[in-house]
């Protein structure tokens, strides 16, 4: 299995393409379409479905443009199910983004439930890491983790946000991220890749 990080938008995002030899999966098309087609198209695989962590406007802004292209569904929590259309629930059509468009993405054709998927002959299991918003889930892979805005290399998700939680936050990561194989690779939604053991061992939230 292979992961392509891909970094859209303004605040560099991070999108993923998860694909193996059948198949490939989206997750967190945040923005730049044109250049997530091209770099789809290297990959040599089809797309079979957009995955989202949480629907905050930097995670989302192209995935009505790639739904289109390639005619799949959109996973989403269904407890940010509305988010998709209200550009001030996922931030978009807020005042201080008076430079950008609203964002609005119809809605997700499945809501997610905490269990095990298989799609394109792709394994992963959706986990709740709610704290940075409600509805924020991370994705298990077979040895890595995409956990969205959540945990970073060295930091953890804002939660200054609607529906942000600090405490709750912590109690994700801890429970659901933390109790991973230390050799897990973490993808999260901004920045660089690292790993659970170097955030259990160096997180200064976790380490103060």
């Amino acid at each position: 299995m292979h992961v392509l990080q891909l970094k859209t938008g303004t605040i560099e995002e991070n999108c993923y393409l998860v694909y193996n030899d059948e198949a490939l999966l989206i997750i967190d098309p945040g923005a730049d379409a044109e250049m997530i087609q091209e770099q789809i198209k290297k990959t040599q695989q089809q797309p079979v479905a957009i995955l989202l962590t949480h629907t905050h406007y930097d995670h989302i802004g192209a995935v009505e443009a790639l739904r289109n292209t390639y005619d799949i569904p959109v996973y989403v929590s269904p407890l940010e199910q509305e988010w998709l259309g209200d550009p001030i629930l996922n931030l978009s059509g807020l005042g201080r983004h008076d430079d950008m468009d609203n964002i609005i993405v119809s809605p997700a054709e499945y809501e997610f439930e905490m269990k095990q998927y298989r799609l394109g002959n792709m394994s992963f299991e959706v986990v709740p890491t709610p704290g940075h918003s409600a509805g924020s889930v991370s994705f298990i892979f077979d040895d890595f983790v995409i956990s969205g805005d959540a945990l970073f290399k060295g930091s953890i998700g804002r939660t200054d946000l609607y529906t942000g939680n600090l405490e709750q936050l912590l109690y994700s990561i801890t429970t659901q991220l933390f109790v991973l194989p230390n050799e897990f690779v973490v993808y999260p939604g901004h920045g660089e890749p690292t790993t659970i053991e170097h955030e259990k061992k160096t997180n200064p939230f976790f380490n103060a």
